[in-house]
């Protein structure tokens, strides 16, 4: 089954809280079963937002790392 992604936000920039407040409101603008992108950095984020996401009834789909040394997390928004 292909994932097609609904939303990207680049969180790379961000530091825990904020990495999944961004997520989140994110999360809320999109469709229930839309898929976001997450491109996040650090092993904090890399810990919490799909912890935080799974927490809150999200579907954790993958998350992979990059040549780049950042981390691409794809969610499906609960609900669908």
């Amino acid at each position: 089954m292909h994932d097609t992604v609904t939303a990207t936000i680049d969180i790379t920039r961000e530091v825990c809280p904020m990495t999944y407040v961004r997520t989140k409101l994110k999360l809320e603008s999109l469709a229930a079963g839309a898929v976001l992108e997450v491109l996040l950095k650090g092993e904090e984020p890399l810990k919490n937002v799909p912890r935080s996401a799974r927490e809150e009834g999200h579907e954790v789909l993958t998350l992979e790392a990059r040549p780049d040394g950042t981390h691409r997390l794809l969610l499906r928004k609960h609900g669908s």
